[in-house]
């Protein structure tokens, strides 16, 4: 071999372990999403997980949705779904989706800082919203995917991001101009797809309430129970789709919050408090994050915004009220403003936007969940579930360890919720076949 054949040679051996060394690193971004059943999820169930955003847990006793009030009298009931601390959109649909609180699986707020990213996550930026690596647990559709099972999702909390380098079978991006009935039809193709290719886990999401919540505020009765009646019709025919393929298919219905009054006149502009010289700020209207400057020592600035506190309260993290264990994550920050109960943050721009169009009243959320107007719903039925069974009130960590026992699947280890807090609700010839 020439000298220069071997100095070829050695180019290529170096090559090809460079290349080895970086497959092994992104590895995990490799794997696909299952696109065929195996034989063991062919003989599984199948479960429909349907979320109406912001539907408060009084809200079928106020308005009597005929569809949703028959399915209840044929399945089971909590007195409420009691979402984690802060209620807010993001971070409960992906506790529901992974039986992990915000502070375990990261996604603290509908917008938080990152540490590790030196980024601000905002769930109205699609590139962050699609980025799995802000997406920490493993959300319900991924285990399933690793037991070889088909999956689907009309717009849910993460199924847009890449996750563990996995999403499910089939999914959309989320387009909230597309029509209910779209998407109720497209469930129902799903369900009658060849056994092979047939989902066995379907996630849903209808915005429908929160929007009417935030827009005309919960005590509009009106407007509420107009946009239930409608929403109410779509389930409707989402039921008599699903009941016509035959399928033991087990529908759980959830909430991800309630929804609370807010007067205008009550609206605290956080722009009063800001110093950006000091520290940054991310608001999330019932609960601030507050992110000192490097050189700023976090307990003078604590004492300088305690005596800026007018109708709400500054607390240490560690200290902040509404979380159910002491919260670590860093990106929270230090420190955490929190307003009065009957106030909430927002900014003067908005606050005057408001008062232009004579607004006077909105719907919030975010709050201690200890404010029953903060939870939502959980409703199931199915082969699965007790018939006109209720329980009381439990907490959204429980629904994964349960959507995991009925589809057959494992319960990852280090998650929140326990199957033990809810498994009531299911047959006992479920429970005793699987315990």
């Amino acid at each position: 071999m020439t000298k220069q054949h071997r100095i070829i040679t050695l180019i290529a051996i170096v090559g090809m372990l460079s290349l080895n060394s970086c497959s092994s690193k992104l590895s995990p971004t490799t794997q696909k999403a299952t696109t065929s059943n195996s034989e063991s999820a062919l003989k599984k169930p199948y479960v429909l997980l349907i979320s109406l955003d912001g539907f408060r847990w009084d809200y079928v006793d106020k308005y009597r949705p005929p569809n949703l009030i028959n399915f209840i009298s044929k399945g089971v009931k909590a007195q409420s779904l009691i979402p984690s601390y802060p209620s807010k959109t993001f971070p409960n649909h992906y506790t529901i989706a992974t039986g992990m609180y915000p502070d375990k699986h990261g996604i603290i707020g509908n917008i938080f800082y990152s540490y590790e990213k030196e980024a601000t996550y905002n769930i109205r930026n699609r590139e962050m919203a699609e980025d799995g690596s802000f997406y920490g647990g493993s959300p319900i559709w991924i285990e399933a995917n690793k037991a070889s099972m088909v999956t689907a999702s009309y717009f849910f909390v993460g199924t847009e991001a890449n996750i563990q380098g996995m999403s499910p079978t089939y999914y959309y991006k989320y387009d909230g101009s597309v029509k209910n009935e779209t998407r109720v039809a497209q469930a129902v193709k799903w369900l009658k797809m060849p056994a092979k290719k047939r989902p066995h886990l379907v996630t849903m999401y209808f915005s429908d309430m929160d929007d009417a919540g935030h827009n005309f505020s919960p005590s509009n009765d009106e407007e509420l129970k107009n946009k239930l009646l409608a929403l109410d019709k779509n389930l409707g025919d989402l039921f008599k789709g699903i009941a016509a393929t035959g399928l033991p298919v087990n529908i759980i219905i959830v909430s991800d919050h309630g929804m609370a009054n807010q007067s205008i006149e009550n609206l605290i502009p956080v722009d009063d408090i800001q110093n950006d010289s000091l520290f940054s700020t991310i608001n999330n209207g019932s609960i601030v994050n507050i992110h000192p400057k490097d050189h700023i020592d976090t307990n003078d600035l604590l004492e300088d915004l305690k005596r800026k506190e007018h109708h709400f309260k500054v607390y240490k993290t560690e200290d902040t009220p509404g979380f159910e264990n002491i919260p670590t994550n860093k990106d929270w920050g230090p420190l955490q403003l929190v307003p009065d109960l009957g106030y909430y943050f927002s900014t003067k721009k908005s606050i005057a936007a408001r008062i232009e169009k004579n607004i006077t009243t909105i719907g919030v959320h975010g709050f201690d969940t200890k404010y029953k107007d903060m939870h939502g719903i959980f409703y199931a039925k199915g082969p699965a579930f007790k018939k006109n069974y209720e329980i009381p009130a439990v907490k959204n960590i429980h629904i994964y360890p349960l959507m995991c026992r009925l589809l057959g699947l494992e319960i990852p280890e280090g998650i929140d919720g326990d199957l033990d807090q809810i498994k009531s609700v299911l047959t006992p010839l479920l429970n005793k076949e699987q315990d």
